[in-house]
């Protein structure tokens, strides 16, 4: 029984390995694209079958495979979930460059993995059917749930980080502005001095408009992918001076100084609650080890006490 549950244990760990090196090197490019260039680069004249050979076992074998996956989903998944999870990817910052249909494809995967091993697990035990159901059960929805509570959770990251480099970008863009800059310009040069969630969108932004795309609607696209009310106030302010035709400049500055008040009420309204989040650890976990290390002698002491007494008693 021995070798068979070790056996049991590799497979697994190397599926969720391998599932893991996919999502690492997954680019947003082909990697036989990508390779094709590289010896292109070279100037070396191979094969197409050498170059698809000297690609990794990743992307020859379980990128193609996770493709197929998510295109068989896609025919039989809802298409509310489909764009639900799309909407998330994108509010992530769409990781490692994913489609809604291949991180469906990795939760199915890896609920079906996780809802085996805990069966087996169970199983080996000796432990009763019921038993083996519950806890079978119970590391389903926990597999099938961590994935989106992981995106979730990334997505929340990314507002957080946008919110914390807003002022400073408006900032830069302002004394750009006011240095003769035109308002593309000020977004690029955000682009190239940081490599942060905010700067990425202006660069986005700037790609979009170079493809054809207003700048108005690249600014509303942008503002839909963050989903922060600071940067759709801004894109709103921007927007309605481009129409009234009122000076770039003062708009920004004003939005800048309107941000930085904004920042400066988060951190005080996070400094406010701070004494309230920390009453449980406290309570819990601090205040029980202190009395522990001050009264624990005193209590050896009285139980010693105590037994002295009885023995003479």
């Amino acid at each position: 029984m021995t070798l068979p549950f070790v056996l049991i244990i590799l497979v697994v760990a190397v599926i969720i390995i391998v599932f893991s090196v996919v999502l690492l090197r997954r680019a947003e490019e082909d990697p036989l694209t990508a390779r094709i260039d590289e010896f292109a680069a070279r100037e070396e004249i191979v094969s197409i079958e050498e170059i698809e050979l000297s690609m990794p076992i990743t992307d020859r074998i379980f990128i193609p495979l996770l493709r197929r996956v998510s295109e068989f989903l896609i025919r039989y998944t809802p298409q509310q979930t489909l764009e639900s999870t799309t909407r998330m990817l994108e509010l992530a910052g769409n990781p490692r460059n994913m489609r809604a249909a291949e991180f469906i494809a990795i939760r199915i995967v890896f609920t079906v993995i996780m809802g085996g091993f805990v069966f087996f697990i169970m199983y080996q035990g000796n432990a009763p059917l019921a038993r083996r159901l519950l806890f079978t059960l119970g590391g389903i929805a926990i597999a099938w749930f961590m994935p989106w509570m992981l995106l979730r959770s990334k997505a929340d990251r990314r507002k957080e980080a946008v919110i914390k480099k807003l002022p400073d970008a408006l900032d830069l863009m302002t004394i750009c502005v006011d240095a003769g800059l035109v308002f593309n310009a000020a977004m690029q040069k955000v682009d190239e001095k940081w490599d942060d969630p905010l700067a990425n969108e202006f660069g986005r932004v700037i790609y979009e408009m170079q493809l054809g795309k207003s700048r108005r609607q690249a600014l509303r696209d942008m503002a839909d992918r963050i989903d922060v009310p600071d940067v759709t106030s801004f894109i709103a302010a921007i927007v309605q001076a481009d129409q009234l035709g009122v000076g770039i400049g003062k708009v920004l500055r004003i939005q800048s100084e309107q941000m930085r008040v904004r920042r400066r009420q988060r951190a005080e309204e996070k400094a406010q609650q701070a004494p309230v989040k920390m009453m449980f650890p406290m309570v819990f976990l601090i205040f029980p080890s202190i009395f522990i290390v001050l009264l624990g002698p005193a209590l050896f002491q009285i139980l010693r006490s105590s037994a002295v007494r009885g023995v003479r008693g």
